[in-house]
């Protein structure tokens, strides 16, 4: 099973953790949980960090409700999913596609 399809079961069934780390992010960043369930449901992953500890993470590109652009950071765990953090990404880290990182300026 790939590890969207094995995110997105965990995430229908509510095995969900949410770290104080990303908690926090939420409540700067104005996130909203139901816009990080959206996104994991209806999004793709664009990243992945196979080698992360405890657990190995992807990067999940999605919308919102409001058809905001939003990135998730999960974590896989055996019975659960990790959310890390949340955020908007914004033109100046990202591509138009908000899918593709720019180069970095040397």
């Amino acid at each position: 099973m790939d590890k969207l399809k094995s995110i997105q079961d965990l995430c229908t069934n509510d095995c969900i953790m949410l770290t104080i780390h990303a908690a926090h992010r939420f409540e700067e960043r104005g996130v909203k949980f139901s816009d990080v369930k959206l996104g994991i449901m209806k999004g793709e992953v664009i990243e992945d960090y196979p080698t992360d500890y405890p657990n190995p993470s992807v990067l999940i590109f999605g919308y919102t409700e409001n058809n905001t652009p939003i990135h998730v950071v999960v974590g896989l765990g055996v019975n659960n999913i990790q959310i890390i953090t949340a955020y908007f990404p914004s033109l100046d880290k990202w591509e138009g596609d908000f899918k593709t990182r720019k180069a970095a300026i040397k």
